[in-house]
């Protein structure tokens, strides 16, 4: 797809985006103008927006007059502490946490870094390659270079390991303890401010990570406010600088000028407008909280879909978007900065959408990309964990339909020992049933330890489909908590983008594909784009209290010479434990048609099936009339979770395959294929029967 047939696709799909784009582009020219023209925050500009005379009030005009009950305050610290002691656990996996940060180790997409407590940190270091970025000005950073990932130094740089250090002195047993986190947070903080000056180098090339890296700063600042070590004016008055720098840096430089801004531009007003609440006085701050508290209302109504889901396209990026406005939510509410009504509103259906999918172990399926982003720096979770949602959104919300299931580690931080003791007063929320969100295009059945979750809608980012993938009709199954089969998964952005372009094609997914074409066409070079041509749609979705039916179609073939259309139909039946799959094709012309199960490893056989398993695929609706001899056993030979059952008359192979549980991680795999030449109309499918 060249350049002009790509903004005539993006004109097509989000009609106004591009002008609107191309105003924010002229405003963004400005803001930087203006920017460039200004001078740094220094010392005499510091004491004049706090109405310091001399650099020792500063101290005091700081850190003691704070009046915000946002969740980070030295208020707030008994609450949280009452909390922590509660939880099972929690206080030991914060020591632990904290001891890690306090050597400065990172485990950074599955590469650990480390490099001693109090040493210096090799910020620029990309540590899969073992190659450096160059401290140069950002406008000259060959930021996308093949074999290197800005990512993998931005985990380091975004400072999150701050705020776990001011975690451990929360809860540390003794004033030497307490003291040897708090002088690691300031030598830390001023090691990377000496090593990445203002606009030098990889960690000044992403608003997103500098807004989120001020957020973590401020946010441990208030944490260790009573702290000696940081009440010194040679530690205070440059990190309040930083702050209001990258504060300064983030206005002029907003995510806002893509077609369709996305969770970037969240991630820079939520960096604005926890600074700004947490620090008023800085320079700048009331007029950038009221930009950012503006501009989360706006993208909260964008960004998310009425019935709670983030409009990315992505459920792993649908947890990244919930953190984040929760965080903003609850720093702003805490300084008396209200986001109104349906800002609230909305952001509890994210809470009510992540557990309609979570399995029973929290596990959510992984559609669309997966970056393993998160926000809350408060506890190591699984990438693919959303379980701990429902208890935050239960506390944060008094709401009996997220009740039950665990009381989160970040549900303690954030709010405290009021938090818990409405969490103990909520009943236990029905479990999750069958739901389709139409507008994410996520369709989910489930029950008796089943949990289909079905991809068919839109493009993500109103039809840009930055993280979408060409997943239209495909689907990822977990049982009784474990992903059986799956979606492969992202693998890596920029490092490798043949390995992005093959994760996010037809061929990775669970669907079928039309001799060898693509439901959408991919351009190679633009790894963050993926056109609205299959048009994925739900012609039934059919809740019942035995069993679910759901219909789903897309038109991403009709292109071919001989154009195709498949319809599919997902049926399970909870009674008989087992779930059937039929494609239904209609068009023209024959075809070579190629059907795929991708595993998440390689514990599969070929077997007879038993008779009892045999009866069961054969009482199923919807499923084919008669099966091949054989089936494929899946799971550990010694405890199988079930068995596929393939319509007569289609070829089956097993064929190595690999599988990302998250980003940067690519492990072995298998998948199963099945294929058949044919001539439409045509039917061909499958069963399985769980154990």
């Amino acid at each position: 797809m060249g350049t002009l047939d790509y903004y005539a696709t993006m004109a097509r799909m989000a009609p106004g985006a591009l002008a609107k784009s191309a105003v924010r582009r002229v405003q963004g020219v400005a803001r930087k103008a203006l920017y460039n023209r200004r001078e740094q925050v220094d010392e005499a500009q510091l004491l004049e927006s706090f109405g310091a005379t001399r650099a020792d009030d500063l101290v005091s005009l700081a850190l003691d007059h704070r009046t915000a009950r946002a969740w980070c305050e030295l208020s707030q610290r008994e609450s949280a502490r009452a909390a922590i002691e509660k939880l099972p656990g929690a206080k030991a996996r914060t020591l632990e946490r904290a001891a890690r940060a306090l050597r400065q180790e990172w485990d950074v997409f599955g590469t650990p870094v480390s490099f001693g407590e109090g040493k210096p940190v090799d910020w620029s270091l990309e540590p899969v390659s073992g190659r450096h970025y160059p401290v140069d000005p950002v406008e000259r950073m060959p930021l996308h270079v093949t074999g290197m990932d800005p990512k993998y130094p931005w985990v380091m740089g975004r400072l999150d390991s701050v705020v776990t250090l001011a975690q451990g002195a929360w809860v540390a047993r003794t004033e030497a303890e307490r003291s040897r986190f708090a002088t690691a947070f300031v030598s830390q903080t001023l090691d990377f401010l000496q090593a990445n000056p203002v606009g030098m180098g990889v960690h000044w090339t992403c608003s997103m990570e500098i807004a989120l890296r001020a957020a973590n700063v401020a946010q441990a600042l208030a944490m260790f406010a009573d702290r000696p070590e940081v009440r010194r004016p040679e530690f205070l008055v440059p990190v309040l600088g930083a702050l209001a720098e990258h504060c300064a840096w983030v206005e002029a430089h907003l995510e806002d000028t893509s077609a369709v801004p996305n969770n970037h531009l969240v991630s820079n007003y939520v960096g604005l407008v926890v600074v700004g609440s947490l620090f008023p006085e800085l320079p700048g701050a009331p007029r950038q909280v009221a930009l950012a508290a503006n501009g989360l209302r706006t993208q909260m109504e964008a960004q998310v879909h009425p019935e709670g889901t983030s409009f990315e396209g992505s459920i792993p990026y649908h947890r990244l978007s919930v953190e984040l406005f929760t965080l903003a939510f609850l720093v702003a509410r805490g300084a008396g900065v209200s986001l109104g009504p349906a800002y609230e509103a909305r952001l509890r259906l994210m809470f009510v959408a992540a557990r309609a999918w979570s399995s029973e172990s929290g596990l959510a399926p992984q559609i669309g990309d997966n970056d393993s982003g998160r926000v809350f720096p408060f506890q190591e979770r699984a990438d693919g964990d959303h379980g701990y949602l429902s208890g935050l959104g239960a506390a944060l919300f008094n709401d009996a339909g997220l009740g039950g299931g665990v009381f989160p580690d970040e549900a303690a931080w954030l709010l405290g020992d009021a938090g818990l003791v409405r969490f103990n007063a909520l009943p236990v929320a029905p479990a999750p049933t069958s739901v389709s969100f139409a507008e994410g295009g996520f369709h989910i059945l489930r029950g008796e330890g089943v949990v289909l979750t079905v991809s068919a809608g839109k493009q993500g980012q109103r039809g840009v489909g930055g993280h979408s993938h060409n997943d239209k009709l495909s689907f990822e199954l977990h049982l009784n908590g474990r992903p059986v089969i799956v979606d492969p998964g992202t693998g890596s952005y920029t490092r490798d983008p043949a390995l992005r372009n093959a994760m996010r094609s037809t061929a990775a997914h669970n669907t079928l594909q039309v001799d060898g074409a693509e439901q959408a066409p991919m351009d190679p070079a633009r790894l963050f784009a993926l056109p609205e041509d299959a048009r994925a749609r739900v012609v039934a979705f059919q809740p019942g209290a035995k069993h679910d039916r759901l219909v789903v179609r897309h038109d991403g073939y009709r292109h071919l010479p001989a154009p195709v259309g498949i319809e599919r139909t997902f049926f399970l039946d909870r009674h008989v434990r087992a779930l059937a799959v039929g494609d239904r094709l209609v068009g023209t012309g024959r075809h070579e048609v190629v059907g795929r199960l991708h595993l998440p490893d390689g514990q599969a056989r070929w077997c007879k099936p038993a008779a009892e398993v045999l009866a069961r695929a054969g009482r199923v609706q919807e499923g084919p009339e008669a099966f091949d001899a054989r089936a494929l056993e899946l799971g550990p030979a010694e405890a199988p979770v079930g068995w596929v059952l393939f319509g007569r008359g289609l070829e089956t192979s097993l064929v190595p395959s690999c599988y990302s549980p998250g980003y940067g991680r690519v492990v072995e795999a298998v998948s199963v294929e099945f294929r058949r030449q044919l001539t439409p109309p045509a039917w061909l499918g499958w069963v399985f029967v769980f154990r």
